[in-house]
């Protein structure tokens, strides 16, 4: 008897990929149905216990009935949804971290939790070196004036020119999957590169980067990344304080976490001229509130929170989750579960 999985797709991971993908790790062979749930064109968001999901308990009920295994992107995994779908033995988010289920919950009813870490670190790399480059020469202000018919030759004056990488000191703050993809390429580009990350292994940066204090990173760098996840350590790590301790006329580029950063200074130090630009692909609140001072302060480029899509993204996190399937269906330990002791001692 084959087994039977649901590919609870979206929008941007698709139905169909998690399921060509499921059936070309399993030799096809498995029982695959599917759910299409409404993101991006409806917002994620907070379902029953669970934060950062798609669709409704009660649609994912019925879709489960049945079902041994579940491959998904967004859809959220509950104490309800778990008590009410005794068959589900597996969940496989193809996500960063699955924050889109009650771990506490899933371990109690037997159901391993699996995700699918760097899936979109090459796209957010990539992402923050286009914003990174964009908020250094002003693209964003200089974009918004020529779409409006407004040729601004002033911004060949000295003090609105902005700074080339080669030669620049670039401090990045994380130096996981994505810092160290943007450190490497700006290594390339001639930039010196200083690195804050109390977790990073020395012999990691060795002929890239230097490991220094935040403090130090902050009053050497005229660039500044962030790439930290989201904890009580890093939550709110740089405010005015901090903003106050970089050189005058710098850039600062958040594409990790909207958490990490007071924007509220960002804008200050924007229209107090200490910061010469900025950029941001997340935000405190998405979507952003019309009434944000980040709409009307100069020198910001923004994207809504795309930094990690691409199509390619897409097929890495099918792919990702697909071979989880297969690991579980062959009875092996699985590479990326965040709950392993559901099948602690599986052989």
């Amino acid at each position: 008897m084959s087994t039977t999985v649901l590919a609870a797709g979206d929008h941007f991971v698709l139905p169909r990929l998690l399921t060509e993908e499921v059936r070309a790790a399993t030799a096809d062979a498995v029982d695959v149905r599917e759910l299409t749930l409404p993101w991006p064109h409806t917002p994620f968001g907070p379902v029953g216990e669970v934060i950062e999901a798609s669709g409704t308990e009660d649609e994912l009920i019925e879709a489960l009935q049945g079902v041994e295994v579940c491959v998904t992107q967004m859809a959220p995994l509950t104490e309800r949804i778990l008590a009410n779908c005794p068959d589900l033995k597996l969940m496989c988010i193809s996500r960063g971290g699955p924050v889109n289920a009650n771990l506490e919950a899933a371990t109690r009813h037997g159901v391993a939790v699996c995700y699918a870490p760097g899936r979109n670190a090459v796209a957010t790399a990539e992402h923050t070196l286009t914003l990174l480059l964009a908020a250094a020469r002003g693209v964003g202000d200089t974009h918004t004036d020529l779409r409006a018919g407004v040729w601004r030759g002033d911004y060949y004056d000295y003090d609105n020119c902005g700074i080339e990488i080669e030669g620049a000191t670039v401090g990045l703050i994380g130096y996981g999957a994505i810092g160290s993809r943007v450190a490497k390429v700006l290594l390339a580009m001639g930039a010196n590169i200083l690195v804050h990350d109390p977790y990073v292994k020395p012999e990691l940066l060795t002929g890239i980067a230097e490991q220094v204090s935040l403090d130090e990173l902050l009053t050497r760098s005229r660039i500044v990344s962030l790439h930290a996840r989201v904890t009580d350590e890093t939550k709110n790590m740089i405010g005015a304080a901090q903003i106050a301790r970089m050189p005058r006329g710098s850039v600062l580029v958040n594409c990790a976490r909207g958490a990490l950063l007071d924007y509220e200074a960002v804008c200050d130090a924007l229209d107090a001229g200490r910061l010469a630009g900025a950029a941001f692909d997340v935000y405190p609140q998405e979507p952003v509130p019309t009434d944000s001072r980040l709409l009307r302060t100069p020198g910001i480029v923004m994207t809504p929170h795309i930094a990690g899509a691409s199509q390619e993204v897409a097929h890495k996190a099918s792919r990702i989750v697909a071979a989880e399937v297969a690991r579980y269906l062959r009875n092996e330990p699985l590479a990326h579960c965040a709950n392993p002791e559901v099948f602690a001692g599986r052989a």
